[in-house]
């Protein structure tokens, strides 16, 4: 037997709400496949099972808000003799309505709709089903714009019409939504700063080769399949890895733990309500249009609110860019209990010495926020001239 747990899915989660199981007991299922989603403060997330098996218990209930490393579910493996654990009890925050309340006569309810089955259920994030109910919508009438069909909360206020009854109440839950976000986010950024002792370095890298190569390769390619500089950036920082390994774990207890594998975290916006990082798995080894359509995926899917547990739990490493905000340079908060974070401002035209001779050339600064319990500024320092190395090199990528 083996308890499946409430995963922790960053360093500022400390329970998640369970939204839906999306398996029930006596189903067989294997890792890696979904079971449940969790809404958190940030996001609704799929959660993965961590083994294969068959469900013996259920044990949180939708609706449950249930605190990290808290018991879920049973899981059983194969072949294996069924023995329930009848004294289990979820550890769960109860919301204020599902408290215990004096026994009444029951009212007559109307028969529920039948259960959609798993192909056809709604792909929906929590917090725009409570809008829909607000504004009257009925979601399996909607189509979704979201990641592989996931309804938004856009696509919901789009079905309402221009006039949206309850625009003020929902109005109100997105401001309380936001409030909780960001003081989730100042809660974890605070305790990065408190517990790590970050250092912080910065070059300026030369992109005109990059550059130029990406323009050539961009020709060649059909308009949706073409590459964005973002990507050459993050291929680079994984292959950095490579050569300079320490950067690439956790902080763990009081030693640091090296990751075999290579997982960049990116940094995306979410639109007035904080930022994610989840992680683009197994980075340095994907060729760089395989590494483009994962990068568009996984932006598309943060923003639609359908994450997987596991893009969010294992991210060995973070990239963030302002780029697009027009900053030049950006020094970031590393997030626990990872070790590092790389940063990347826009990319801007700049007087440049080449063989003697002043030139304009196309280049952005690169940042490293490093842990000094893991490294220190010689390592730093290699870490960045070799992303700088491959960067002229972009056929290598």
């Amino acid at each position: 037997m083996a308890e499946f747990l409430m995963p922790i899915l960053g360093s500022d989660m400390t329970e998640g709400k369970l939204v839906e199981w999306k398996k029930k007991a006596g189903d067989r299922v294997k890792k890696g496949e979904i079971i449940a989603e969790v809404d958190t403060e940030k996001a609704t997330i799929e959660i993965e099972s961590f083994q294969t098996g068959i469900i013996e218990q259920l044990i949180a209930k939708p609706g449950d808000t249930v605190p990290v490393g808290a018991v879920m579910a049973v899981i059983r493996e194969e072949g294996k003799p069924s023995g329930l654990l009848p004294e289990v009890q979820p550890q769960v925050h109860l919301e204020p309505d599902r408290a215990a309340k004096p026994t009444r006569p029951a009212a007559p309810l109307t028969p529920p709709a039948p259960r959609m089955s798993e192909s056809a259920r709604l792909r929906i994030s929590p917090s725009a089903r409570q809008l829909a109910a607000e504004l009257g919508v009925d979601p399996s009438t909607v189509q979704g714009t979201g990641a592989d069909g996931a309804i938004t909360r856009q696509d919901i206020e789009a079905a309402a019409g221009p006039v949206l009854p309850s625009s003020a109440e929902a109005a109100g839950t997105a401001i309380d939504r936001q409030a909780r976000i960001r003081q989730t986010i100042a809660a974890a950024m605070a305790r990065s700063k408190r517990e790590i002792p970050h250092y912080y370095l910065s070059t300026t890298i030369d992109l005109s080769r990059a550059m130029t190569w990406l323009t050539e390769q961009n020709l060649k390619r059909p308009v949706t399949d073409r590459l964005l500089s973002g990507v050459l950036l993050i291929k680079a920082v994984a292959l950095a890895l490579r050569e300079v390994p320490e950067l690439n774990g956790f902080w763990k207890g009081h030693a640091a733990a090296q990751s075999p594998d290579i997982h960049v975290g990116v940094a995306v916006s979410l639109r007035q309500t904080g930022l994610v990082a989840p992680a683009i798995h197994h980075t340095d080894k994907h060729p760089l249009g395989d590494l483009m359509k994962r990068f568009q995926e996984v932006v598309k899917r943060a923003r639609a609110g359908t994450l997987r547990s596991s893009e969010f739990s294992d991210p060995t490493i973070t990239v963030t860019s302002l780029g697009e905000q027009g900053v030049e340079t950006v020094f970031g908060v590393i997030y626990p209990p990872q070790v590092a974070l790389v940063g990347f401002g826009k990319i801007v035209e700049r007087p440049w010495v080449v063989d003697g001779q002043m030139v304009a050339r196309p280049v952005i600064t690169a940042t490293l926020s490093a842990d000094h319990r893991v490294t220190d500024g010689h390592r730093g320092g290699l870490f960045l001239s070799v992303v700088d190395r491959l960067l002229q090199e972009p056929g290598a990528l």
